[in-house]
């Protein structure tokens, strides 16, 4: 039996992230969800009191990722959990409202898995969360490294 996954939801906009939540619960998935309204918050709880996420080894994480971030950019953290050894294995889905085809070249680069453009439109929106909670509850997510 492998470790329950956690999700780690960046999301600054409040409405948002009520909306990727509830839309993630209607479509099944029971995990636990951790909040972060900013970057520097959840990069503390990925990297731990010491910096190098050591902390987090044998969790299953899977991330959801605005690039649109108050403190720091998506794109640093998406770098930073790739390049480090013991997150990197951890799935990142890059869910944010731009469709700029150059950012979403340099976020498959940096290793994202999944880049999803928030639909403007609340029930397009709630549907694309709905398939990507449907998408959570068959996926295989590999614990932290050792």
């Amino acid at each position: 039996m492998s470790n329950p996954v956690t999700i780690i939801m960046i999301e600054d906009d409040e409405g948002h992230a009520r909306l990727i939540e509830r839309n993630i619960r209607r479509s099944g998935v029971n995990n636990e969800i951790v909040p972060f309204t900013n970057g520097t918050e959840a990069v503390n709880y990925l990297f731990g009191k010491d910096g190098t996420a050591a902390e987090r080894k044998g969790h299953a994480l899977l991330i959801l990722l605005d690039l649109n971030l108050p403190d720091m950019t998506g794109i640093d953290i998406l770098k930073r959990v790739k390049e480090n050894k013991y997150l990197k294995s951890t799935p990142v889905v890059v869910l944010t409202t731009t469709d700029d085809s150059q950012e979403i070249k340099r976020c498959y680069e940096l290793g994202c898995n999944v880049y999803i453009t928030k639909p403007v439109n609340y029930e397009s929106f709630a549907n694309a969360i709905r398939q990507l909670g449907l998408f959570f509850s068959v996926i295989q997510v590999p614990p932290a490294s050792p």
